[in-house]
């Protein structure tokens, strides 16, 4: 009987968080498609009385005055940032993390980047305007790339490095006695069995990109280099009175991490699953 109790109480407990979390999701998803008149009918109808989904191709649109010429762009540059953030940092968090984990020693600079990145980001708003000014990066993609990078190279590193603690290195040890060089060991033996986790950092790295607002507001002018954020915040601003096309641009933001995180499903759960065993 206490078994059944217990299934019951987590299923009403799952039931709970999904409808938590979906619930502001499927309110927002029934302002995009109702009439300004719905929304602004007192009281409230929590159901359309015509269900309106011009808004959407509205947003697709690439047809002048249309506002999906300014959101599609915007959409495309944070692609283009996050993705190109989250490569570079895998690229150089890999090797990183490998080297503190395998060579002891060297925490002091592991935890110096990390004081560092838990310093508040206005902090680093004019070393790094100056920077990107010298370099002439302002209201540019690569220049978004870089800061971000700052941001994301330190927690995958610290991610990736607490991974490698838990592998067994009596595999690595066996390689480096049948010859391999530590280049060698680090992409046919660590890798492979870190590729779980792999899946996660991407994943992870790439969300804190995505989701990055403020240095976005600051160091890029127009819509050039504008990433998504800024640009529904311009929306919010007063560059869109309908509500419900605010709306709608919100849930069409929401689905290019819905789809990275279906796609990395089984390969985040393991790699989740596999960071929360250590110890």
């Amino acid at each position: 009987m206490k078994a059944k109790v217990r299934i019951v109480a987590k299923y009403i407990a799952a039931l709970l968080v999904a409808v938590t979390v979906l619930a502001p999701m499927g309110w927002l998803f029934l302002m995009s498609v109702s009439a300004t008149s719905d929304l602004t009918r007192v009281p409230l109808e929590w159901l359309p009385r015509q269900w309106d989904f011009s808004r959407y191709s509205k947003l697709i649109s690439l047809e002048p005055g249309q506002p999906g010429t300014l959101f599609l762009h915007a959409l495309g540059n944070s692609l283009l940032v996050a993705t190109g953030a989250t490569i570079i940092c895998l690229l150089l968090a890999i090797p990183a993390a490998f080297s503190f984990s395998r060579y002891r020693g060297r925490d002091g600079w592991l935890f110096a980047s990390l004081a560092i990145y838990m310093v508040p980001p206005v902090a680093f708003v004019l070393p790094l305007y100056f920077l990107l000014q010298q370099f002439d990066l302002l209201n540019t993609r690569p220049g978004l790339i870089i800061v971000y990078c700052s941001l994301i190279l330190p927690f995958l590193t610290w991610m990736l490095k607490n991974q490698f603690d838990a592998l067994p290195q009596d595999i690595e040890q066996a390689a480096r006695l049948d010859g391999l060089r530590v280049w060698q060991v680090l992409l046919r033996i660590t890798l492979p069995l870190a590729k779980p986790v792999l899946g996660a950092a991407a994943l992870f790295g790439w969300l804190l990109a995505w989701d990055e607002f403020f240095y976005a507001l600051l160091f890029t002018s127009n819509i050039a280099a504008q990433t998504l954020p800024v640009t529904i915040a311009g929306f919010t601003a007063g560059r869109a009175t309908d509500d419900g096309l605010i709306a709608a641009v919100g849930i069409l933001a929401s689905l290019p991490p819905l789809f990275i995180a279906i796609w990395l499903q089984k390969t985040l759960v393991s790699g989740l699953a596999s960071g929360g065993s250590k110890g």
